[in-house]
């Protein structure tokens, strides 16, 4: 077995050039697929929200939902570093419920941990506690109604605002960052600035690395976004060998002698 992937080897990537990748997950089946591919990380994103239990955002993902997704993803990974989000709720009101929401997911088999803004005391704390954390900037899914919908963040005098939460994020002790739909000239200079890799997603080419939703690259998803990455149209795919499956029980051609005993 490859040696399991740990935060330190993310600054590691980064000093050598080397590029880093990521993906979502949210239960044991596709965990497996994506450690035995070789992605760098696997993250149990709060966008389980939207994708599995069908939420319009990812707000009402509760701690609970997170542990309960990232115990099955857990036991699909063997080598990827596992990443899990702290959900909305579970950081916001200070350092104490930060810390032991973070500790939660550890206990559920994370390596490390996410979340979103400017959260620098939380970030110290946790770091504090011996938990890796990451942290997000540029649109951040957790303030969508505060930013009126899913658009473009860091144009104009927003880029300074993002660059210096990016380096006191940093300073506060972040292992890596994820940068969300922003544009791909500020996420270079964001990156060349910062000792810490950046993983972008809708934030251009010169991000050390990158991460995307599962269906989304899988194209099981019923919309095309301009930031994802679709490698194979598993939507019609999937349609396609679940009618092939229907049309064969209704013809009676389905099990056949062989599926039998």
């Amino acid at each position: 077995m490859a040696e399991r992937i740990t935060a330190p080897a993310f600054a590691a990537k980064k000093a050598k050039g080397e590029r880093i990748v990521m993906i979502t997950a949210y239960d044991a089946t596709f965990a497996e697929i994506a450690d035995e591919a070789g992605f760098d990380s696997i993250l149990v994103g709060d966008s389980l929200g939207n994708v599995v239990l069908g939420y319009p955002s990812t707000i009402p993902v509760t701690l609970g939902d997170m542990v309960h997704h990232l115990r099955a993803v857990r036991a699909g990974v063997r080598r990827s570093l596992l990443i899990a989000d702290l959900p909305f709720g579970s950081y916001q009101s200070g350092v104490t419920t930060a810390v032991e929401s973070a500790v939660t997911l550890m206990k559920a088999g994370a390596d490390a941990v996410k979340l979103e803004g400017n959260y620098f005391d939380e970030i110290a704390a946790i770091n504090k506690a011996g938990i890796p954390v990451m942290g997000h900037f540029g649109f951040t899914p957790q303030s969508v109604h505060q930013f009126g919908g899913h658009k473009v963040q860091g144009r104009g005098s927003q880029a300074d605002l993002i660059l210096s939460a990016t380096k006191q994020a940093e300073d506060a002790g972040i292992f890596g960052l994820v940068l969300e739909l922003i544009p791909a000239e500020l996420a270079k200079k964001i990156t060349t600035e910062l000792q810490v890799p950046t993983i972008g997603i809708g934030a251009g080419v010169h991000c050390d690395g990158q991460v995307q939703v599962i269906t989304d690259v899988l194209g099981l998803g019923p919309i095309n976004y301009k930031h994802a990455g679709k490698f194979m149209d598993g939507r019609a795919l999937v349609t396609n060998a679940l009618t092939a499956y229907r049309e064969s029980v209704l013809a009676a051609e389905f099990p056949a002698e062989s599926n039998s005993f």
